[in-house]
This record gives C-alpha cells, sequence and structure tokens, in this order.
C-alpha cells in the first residue's frame, strides 16, 4: 500500500527556513516523478514543484521559486522541500505525491509563518 508520510514542519517567524521531508513507502519511488503541494487555511491544494524520478528536471512553481529548493533522495525514498525565507503567505499545510499516479494523501505537515 502507497504511503507517504510528510515531517518536518513547525512554527517559524518571517524570514527563517524550514526543511520538509516525506518518506514514501510502497511504490518504487526511485521510478517516480514527485511533486510537493501545499493547502492554505480555506483553500484548495495546490501543486508547489515536482521533481522527476532521476532528479534531473525540478519545477518550482513562480511565487515561490526563488525561495524553496526540491531534492530527493532515491536510497531512501525520501523527498525533500527547503524553505527559505519563509513569509506568512506560506502558512499552509504541505503534502507530497506522485505525479503520474497519485497515492492517498498522507497528513501533510503544518507550516506557520508569523510575521
Amino acid at each position: 500500500q502507497v504511503q507517504f508520510v510528510e515531517s518536518g514542519g513547525g512554527s517559524v517567524k518571517a524570514g527563517e527556513s524550514l526543511r520538509l521531508s516525506c518518506v514514501a513507502s510502497g511504490t518504487v519511488f526511485r521510478l517516480s516523478d514527485m511533486a510537493w503541494y501545499r493547502q492554505a487555511p480555506g483553500k484548495q491544494r495546490v501543486r508547489i514543484g515536482y521533481i522527476t524520478f532521476s532528479g534531473n528536471d525540478i519545477n518550482v512553481a513562480e511565487p515561490v521559486k526563488d525561495r524553496f529548493t526540491i531534492s530527493r533522495d532515491n536510497a531512501k525514498s525520501t523527498l525533500y522541500l527547503q524553505m527559505n525565507n519563509l513569509k506568512p503567505e506560506d502558512t499552509a499545510v504541505y503534502f507530497c505525491n506522485n505525479v503520474r499516479r497519485p497515492g492517498p494523501w498522507g497528513q501533510g505537515t503544518q507550516v506557520t509563518v508569523s510575521s
């Protein structure tokens, strides 16, 4: 059974950094294009970036591309999201999932940024 477990969130002040992790199981992670998503309070979940299975192609959405970086460690079946210079508008629950064959959503990890 496919499972994604996100972690690394927390409450930080504007300008600080966080590194989120997503551990995948039940899937061939090393062959999976993966993405990060976030859902802000009262809003729909949106994709903020993806990384191909090899890590050779990374695309991060315009609003965060200068501050967020996606990486992966296929040996550990783990996806990462490095978030720098966080802003209050980054407050959301962050999720990961397979791009081409989405599995069940994990519980996500809460990121709260105060001004």
